[in-house]
């Protein structure tokens, strides 16, 4: 899977530029704030219609203008494709692949597949669960449009319902419409559910060998899926996981009503993450938990070439210089094979690059 090249239009603070990608190691740098960050923010977005530093499109666009657009040329499944989001204030976004309009930003997933790492990402051991389940549902969502399509109806439901406990006692005919909800959340929670507990579990058997050799043996990490409490098998039947939910929900109803939050649902899920059998959200060191972090991701990264058959593309923001030298040559090593593209601040000769070096000043390609 390589990633050939990007075409934006103000996207971010480029008015317009192209430019062509190695299929190997690509290193794009410059000072702060130039838009380094920007290409690996584009190419993300290409794969997924998501920002991991914007929570809304329009953010996206250039200030003064109206709409944004983003171009990529991709070699997937032995084939070319054209990847297009074509992005307008007040206007829902359109994506294409090869001039074809798609329906769900899922199917992006099925041609380009990207896994990021950034600095934001030392929240992923540091930060409550919600950053945690976000890593998961990015990654599964790339892997199965069908939890993607679960995923997006759970929030519709799980909107409403919020809306349903908020407003109940001013509305009580509301109460009315809630068991709906709940089995609608129930049916599609169990898909999320059981895709999670198994995405969970491919990556706990390749995560713990890359911290191993992180640390030089020294540190053994474990990661462990925790979800709703009545569900006994996270990984078995839908059907059975459904039943258990519903259960958890009926007992949780009138705490429910009463706090006017919904309480019961895998939208509370977590990945616990421990080191040596502690927590290490709470006791994991700055290099643990710089470390833990990148074997999450380069586990996915592995995970997603056993899924797929291919690398997929590898986004480094900044990561070496958080690096001393020995994890650093760790890092550079583990990452042979498929397509890289690495932001730093200043044109590091010592990273091998038998591909490109970009470097970005200004929103523009120097």
């Amino acid at each position: 899977m390589i990633l050939k090249g990007l075409e934006l239009d103000f996207f971010r603070n480029y008015v317009h530029t192209e430019v062509t990608f190695s299929p190997g190691v690509n290193v794009i740098w410059g000072e702060n704030a130039q838009g380094k960050t920007n290409l690996l923010e584009a190419a993300v977005y290409l794969s997924s219609a998501k920002s991991h530093r914007a929570r809304y499109d329009r953010e996206l666009i250039q200030f003064g203008v109206d709409h944004g657009f983003l171009k990529g040329e991709v070699f997937s499944r032995s084939r070319d494709f054209t990847l297009e989001a074509r992005l307008h204030r007040g206007e829902r976004r359109q994506l294409f692949s090869n001039g074809v309009k798609l329906k769900t930003a899922g199917e992006l997933g099925e041609v380009l597949n990207t896994i990021l790492f950034c600095p934001e990402d030392l929240s992923l051991i540091r930060a409550g669960a919600v950053e945690r389940r976000r890593f998961l549902d990015d990654a599964i969502c790339q892997l199965r449009p069908k939890y993607a399509a679960a995923l997006g109806e759970y929030r519709r439901l799980y909107e409403q319902k919020t809306r349903i406990l908020r407003d109940w006692e001013d509305k009580p005919s509301l109460l009315d419409t809630l068991d709906d909800f709940n089995l609608g959340m129930a049916q599609v929670g169990a898909v999320l559910i059981h895709y999670r507990a198994h995405f969970v579990k491919r990556l706990a058997a390749l995560a713990p060998p890359i911290q191993g050799d992180f640390s030089g043996g020294r540190e053994q990490l474990e990661l462990r899926y925790e979800t709703v409490s009545t569900v006994t098998d996270p990984e078995g039947n839908p059907k059975a996981i459904l039943e258990q939910l519903l259960e958890h929900q009926q007992s949780h109803r009138r705490v429910e009503l009463e706090s006017r939050q919904c309480l019961s649902g895998p939208h509370k899920d977590d990945l616990a993450v421990e080191i040596d059998g502690r927590a290490a959200r709470q006791f994991a060191s700055q290099g643990q938990t710089r470390t833990a972090a990148l074997s999450l991701k380069l586990a996915c990264r592995e995970l997603f070439r056993e899924d797929r058959g291919e690398w997929p593309v590898l986004l480094l923001d900044d990561v070496l210089s958080e690096l001393d030298a020995r994890r650093q040559s760790f890092v550079l090593e583990r990452i042979d094979g498929g397509q890289v593209l690495i932001t730093c601040c200043e044109e590091d000769k010592s990273v091998p690059v038998s591909g490109k070096r970009f470097q970005v000043k200004n929103g523009q390609l120097v």
